[in-house]
């Protein structure tokens, strides 16, 4: 798993429980390679299983941290303290799907006061901060307007981009009414308004995105964001 041209490898920690059959999985080594050797940058990458996660020692070493899609996890706090880790240290921070759902929860917990924020797929008490969306995203696609001047919008070089879902459940509508107020800043939206795409206002680089822009890997295509991502990391 090694992209071979620079001095120094970044490391690049792949937060999930891996799964040949999830089709984001197979897309993301083939992103950061691809972005790797765009950028003539050597980038190493290693799957952290969440269980194997018990306390942010596991993510020594690692220039950058990239929460991937297939939740739930097998251990949730797992993912938990890869995302607190990353917003507290300033590791450059990608979330996709789950990634940007447990991210959410990871900021309305620490950053709002929150303790009881939960997720509507595995928790039965709690403020769902997650919740079913009203129309599934499971293998669909849709325009997402971006914000102007945000990383995300930077990435793409436009304000308007078509994407990839897999994903039953987004931002609670009550949530997200709260959400301009603070530092984790709303990147993103669908045609419906809907948000699509966050990032933290006080960190050099933490973006996540409902949609799995990785996939574009699949197709040959590059996944800007994982460009931009690689690129934070190097520096």
């Amino acid at each position: 798993m090694e992209h071979t041209s620079a001095i120094q490898p970044l490391r690049i920690a792949l937060v999930g429980d891996v799964n040949p059959d999830v089709i984001a999985h197979k897309a993301i080594p083939l992103a950061i390679d691809d972005a790797a050797a765009v950028l003539a940058l050597t980038v190493e990458y290693e799957w952290l299983a969440t269980r194997n996660i018990q306390s942010a020692d596991a993510l020594s070493g690692f220039d950058a941290v990239w929460v991937v899609p297939a939740s739930p996890y097998q251990n949730a706090d797992g993912a938990f303290i890869a995302i607190r880790h990353a917003r507290e240290n300033g590791l450059p921070f990608l979330g996709t799907c789950g990634g940007f759902q447990h991210a959410i929860i990871e900021y309305a917990r620490n950053m709002l006061g929150w303790e009881d924020a939960a997720h509507a797929e595995t928790d039965s008490e709690g403020r769902m901060v997650i919740a079913p969306l009203a129309c599934s995203l499971v293998e669909k696609s849709d325009v997402i307007e971006l914000r102007p001047n945000t990383l995300i919008a930077k990435a793409y070089g436009r304000e308007s981009i078509e994407e990839g879902y897999h994903c039953n459940y987004g931002i609670a509508p009550e949530f997200a009414a709260g959400l301009e107020a603070g530092p984790l800043r709303v990147s993103g939206w669908d045609e419906e308004g809907e948000i699509r795409a966050v990032e933290l206002t006080t960190h050099p680089f933490f973006v996540a995105t409902l949609f799995q822009h990785e996939r574009n890997a699949l197709a040959g295509r590059p996944a800007p964001l994982v460009h931009a991502f690689l690129r934070a990391a190097a520096n």
